[in-house]
């Protein structure tokens, strides 16, 4: 019988902190995921959601 998948959560300030490593710490992804101990997809889907956040600047 197939066992039901369970996704870790990290809370909104490790997601900020660990984007961070990369925007701010220049950091590459594999650097930070690695230290932080999770997967580079994770990693590039946070600091794509930042790109996109980020307020346009006229």
């Amino acid at each position: 019988m197939l066992e039901k998948r369970v996704y870790k959560k990290y809370t909104k300030e490790f997601k900020e902190e660990s984007v961070a490593l990369v925007i701010e710490q220049s950091y590459s992804v594999p650097e930070a995921a690695k230290s932080l101990s999770i997967s580079d997809n994770l990693l590039m889907a946070g600091r794509r959601n930042w790109k996109n956040s980020k307020p346009v600047r006229h």
